[in-house]
């Protein structure tokens, strides 16, 4: 495993994280025992970054209304899953949504007096008295920048909190937010199947002293074989509203993951650990999912697969910005990025 620091000042990271949204019921059911195996497999194979959020967690969808989103549930099992292990891990997790006692999500709120209950509730819940890493998941438009960051940042200076990040926020939010408090690292989508970040995110937050980490390295299973066409996940499965896994864009978009699978075996990979390296080679750190201990294995040792220049060559060739069918977001959850 290789080891990298988040920024100028940030904690010492494998090269390759745990995102752990897909555990936490948002892709559906899941065994919580095999869950637990899973992130404790990814910690014996030298991962050190788990990411979580307090608003990840199961989804209802509806033929008639809006889904329904929960938290808690990917944090609460987080918080048991690295029972004995915490202190071999940088922890990070996301806040910036109100919930109901139940967990149902209500809308956004980093509100100076929501920042800290939030926080709060999220120690309770991941079983420890430090997060190492907090984002503010999405900038409220409801609050300044300003007054979300100086919450957060008063729960650093208090010792709850270690760094500070961001996820999906523009180049304008990260300097409003930087002029308050240092921050570490943003967080966007990045992959083979979604290139954008490349044409000036990525240089931008260098340029800041930043660390970028690509949170859906694998398409949400695309990359790496396991994704289906939509209409085939059941009503409780977020894949089931990819507009890229829809009807025409699904079938147009697995010339790039059978791309990518034909090369990976040529290599004697798996896709998920060549498109994972992809990302390594770049110097980023992105946190794939892993929901069966195997996979949590795989998705490690791809920090250590090194491609040359003409391999990452043909990978551009094979997924070009710009390639990819249909967009990433639909509905309310592309509103609330501004870039």
């Amino acid at each position: 495993m290789k080891y990298r620091t988040l920024g100028e000042n940030g904690p010492k990271v494998s090269a390759v994280g745990l995102g752990c949204m897909g555990i936490g019921g948002t892709y559906g059911s899941v065994d919580k025992s095999e869950a637990i195996r899973a992130v404790r497999s990814a910690i014996d194979a030298g991962v050190t970054l788990i990411d979580t959020a307090e608003c990840y967690g199961p989804i209802r969808i509806f033929e008639d209304r809006a889904p329904e989103l929960y938290g808690f549930a990917n944090e609460t099992l987080v918080g048991e899953a690295l029972e004995g292990c915490r202190d071999e891990v940088v922890l990070s997790t996301k806040i910036g949504f109100a919930h109901d006692e139940d967990g149902r999500r209500l809308g956004q709120d980093a509100s100076a007096s929501h920042v800290p209950r939030a926080v709060e509730a999220c120690l309770k819940r991941l079983r420890t008295d430090r997060i190492d890493l907090l984002y503010l998941h999405r900038a409220d438009p409801g609050v300044e920048i300003e007054e979300s960051i100086g919450a957060m940042a008063s729960l650093v200076a208090e010792g709850k909190v270690g760094h500070l990040g961001l996820s999906e926020a523009s180049g304008e939010q990260i300097d409003r937010a930087r002029a308050v408090h240092p921050i570490a690292v943003q967080q966007t989508e990045y992959s083979l199947w979604e290139r954008e970040p490349e044409v000036s995110e990525i240089a931008f937050c260098r340029e800041r002293g930043m660390a970028f980490v690509p949170y859906a390295p694998l398409g949400r299973g695309f990359l790496a074989g396991t994704a289906k066409p939509a209409e085939d996940y059941p009503p409780d499965d977020y894949r089931r509203l990819e507009p890229r896994l829809q009807k025409g864009n699904y079938e147009e978009n697995m010339a790039i993951a059978n791309a990518v699978r034909e090369m990976a075996e040529e290599r004697g990979l798996s896709a998920a650990q060549l498109a994972i390296a992809w990302l390594v080679n770049q110097e980023v750190v992105p946190i794939p999912g892993a929901e069966r201990e195997e996979w949590a294995r795989e998705n490690a040792a791809a920090a250590d697969v090194e491609l040359g220049d003409e391999d990452m060559l043909r990978l551009d060739a094979i997924a070009p910005r710009g390639q990819t069918s249909g967009p990433r977001w639909s509905g309310a959850w592309a509103g609330q990025i501004e870039k």
